[in-house]
């Protein structure tokens, strides 16, 4: 996390220095996201493919009326493949206007993390884009990777998730 970032969950965590946070495993790493950005979490299944969409969209899949495009965050953080299995689960995400299921091997815990115990992402030269990642945090001698997702999804690759709706929905009809 940039000093920036730092300040801006500061400023905006008033007295309560306190955040929410809902981590889940890619591989061997554990991540966290806000709470706040979670709408619900469901099972890996019923998942239309898009032909022509890159590998990290899944396809999408019609949660009560609505089309959800489903993004593979292990895909997309260039992460070894993994077999989906009983315990690979779809975080449906909430980020504005637009509703995103992430694919992932499985969720933790919600935690509690305080805001003082956000450091920054190291900087890898240029190598590995940290764009995403608002910091790291320790808890319980886990080390938790925590990503901004509004980051992650208002990206330029994810701009195609609004036309993979769009094909989604002529599919539904």
């Amino acid at each position: 996390m940039n000093n920036a970032s730092v300040n801006h969950l500061l400023e905006n965590g008033g007295e309560d220095r306190h955040r929410e946070y809902l981590s889940f495993r890619l591989g061997d790493e554990e991540y966290a996201i806000d709470i706040l950005r979670v709408q619900e979490i469901r099972g890996y299944n019923n998942i239309t493919r898009i032909a022509g969409a890159p590998d990290f969209i899944k396809g999408v899949t019609n949660l009560r009326g609505i089309i959800v495009p489903i993004v593979d965050l292990r895909i997309k953080f260039a992460l070894q493949k993994a077999e989906y299995d009983h315990r690979t689960v779809v975080i449906v995400l909430n980020i504005g206007k637009r509703i995103v299921g992430a694919v992932v091997d499985d969720v933790s815990d919600v935690l509690m993390i305080d805001v003082n115990d956000v450091r920054p992402a190291p900087d890898f030269g240029g190598a590995m884009s940290t764009e995403f990642i608002h910091g790291l945090a320790s808890v319980e001698e886990r080390m938790l990777v925590l990503l901004d997702i509004e980051k992650l999804m208002s990206s330029r690759e994810m701009a195609l998730v609004e036309n993979i709706v769009e094909e989604g929905r002529d599919l539904a009809v």
